[in-house]
């Protein structure tokens, strides 16, 4: 099999855009086409349903988008330990994460790697650190800087950097919708404050349980996805926000809103690194994993 046609076949099948697709390949459109058509021929059937409008898989070509990632990650395992056994490391490993943590994290994190591995590219995705896990688990990135969920998925293994408090933080400027007591939350009180929370994630559960602990039906003004979001947002006056205490302390608007010291705190959660098990017996994954400490 041609692995040139596997990664053609996997980019469009990820973005569901020839144009998209092909620049991704540094092919031509064509070239793209005449490599879903050559494999189509190949297996048979047919891998994506196309029309003027859309491009999607099949059911053929979900089936068949899995062997091409497990494929691929096998000639990957097999070159990159040919290459640990000669001594010298060299390949790509993506890497996703949110802004906050890419300079919170990454240098540290990469630094001294660089150094002992100069011919490892990395590749660096950035977004909402909500989907961290299920990019990872979906083959999208090989690692990623993320939230430890509440329940870990079994084939993730996840190690630890940094623990962040969880925080509220609410505009410089007084409003009249500010709690008066922060130490003992009033329904009456905190039902109309205007909430601004993260669409998904660790942060949004552990807000509304926070909430539902208390009796109180939060007003929820705004779901963001990403936390930098809810900072700019809150720095507008728009309402209370929650966000981890390391984006407050990077944010270029910080000066812009105030923590509020409430009772009971939210719980806080440990911040790592994340990869399949399956992953770590790559060379290249695990060169980098074993540089966190």
């Amino acid at each position: 099999m041609d692995l040139r046609l596997l990664k053609h076949f996997l980019a469009l099948a990820e973005t569901c855009h020839f144009g998209r697709a092909s620049d991704s390949c540094h092919v031509s459109p064509s070239t793209l086409s005449r490599s879903i058509q050559q494999l189509e021929s190949r297996l048979g059937v047919l891998l994506f349903a196309r029309d003027n409008r859309s491009v999607h898989l099949t059911r053929e070509g979900c089936l068949f988008q899995q062997y091409a990632r497990d494929a691929l990650e096998q000639w990957d395992l097999i070159r990159h330990t040919m290459m640990s056994e000669s001594g010298e490391l060299s390949g790509e490993i993506s890497i996703y994460c949110s802004v906050t943590a890419s300079y919170s994290f990454l240098y540290e994190l990469l630094s001294e790697f660089r150094l002992r591995y100069p011919r490892i590219e990395l590749k660096l995705h950035t977004g909402d650190p909500a989907e961290a896990i299920q990019r990872v688990l979906g083959g999208d990135e090989d690692m990623a800087i993320t939230a430890r969920p509440e329940t870990l998925p079994r084939q993730i293994a996840f190690k630890p950097i940094a623990t962040s408090p969880l925080v509220f933080i609410a505009p410089e400027d007084p409003t009249d919708w500010m709690p008066a007591d922060l130490f003992s939350p009033q329904k009456n009180e905190w039902a109309r404050v205007p909430m601004i929370l993260s669409e998904t994630g660790l942060a949004r559960e552990r807000s509304d349980a926070w909430f539902a602990a208390l009796g109180i039906k939060p007003h929820i003004y705004a779901q963001v996805g990403g936390n930098e979001a809810i900072v700019s947002m809150v720095g507008l006056g728009f309402g209370i926000g929650v966000v981890p205490k390391i984006v407050f302390d990077n944010s270029p608007l910080a000066d812009r809103v105030r923590l509020l010291d409430i009772q009971p705190a939210l719980t806080p959660y440990d911040v790592g690194l994340c990869v399949t098990e399956k992953k770590l017996k790559n060379p290249l994954i695990h060169a980098l994993w074993d540089q966190v400490r």
